[in-house]
Parts: C-alpha cells; structure tokens; sequence
C-alpha cells in the first residue's frame, strides 16, 4: 500500500467473565487510500495476523476506521 500513512492502536476485552478474551486492533485510514487498498490491507490482517473484521465506519470526509478482532491467548501456569 503506498505511503503505508494509517494509524493503528490494540487493547484487550473481555465482554463478560464467561467470555474469551478479545483483543482489538483500531485501523485509522485516511481519505487517499483506495477500496482495494483496504481490502488488500484487511485480507493481509486476516491471513497472517489472524485478525477477524469486528466494525467498519465510513466518514463524511472519507476516513476509513476500522475495528479488527482477535482471541487472545490465555495461558495458564502449571506451576
């Protein structure tokens, strides 16, 4: 993707207690990034990253955000 210009930020969540937990990834995608850019960038996030499309939201000026999805794994110790 040219310019590679959006922004990202991760956090985990966990929905209730008996829940998994859900990491979130938010992907800020300026007005110059093409459709097909975006797709090529969420279907690399979904292949490799294992990142599932939780939300999308479309602007009024053409920003893309993005919310992506992801187990988080919990491990326990055996200790």
């Amino acid at each position: 993707m040219p310019g590679q210009n959006h922004s990202t930020a991760v956090r985990k969540r966990r929905r209730n207690a008996s829940d998994a937990y859900y990491e979130y990834r938010t992907v800020t995608l300026p007005t110059n990034v093409t459709r097909g850019d975006v797709r090529r960038l969420l279907t690399d996030e979904a292949e490799y990253g294992r990142w599932e499309l939780a939300r999308t939201r479309l602007y009024v000026g053409g920003t893309r955000k993005v919310w992506l999805r992801r187990k988080a794994m919990t491990v326990q110790s055996t200790l």
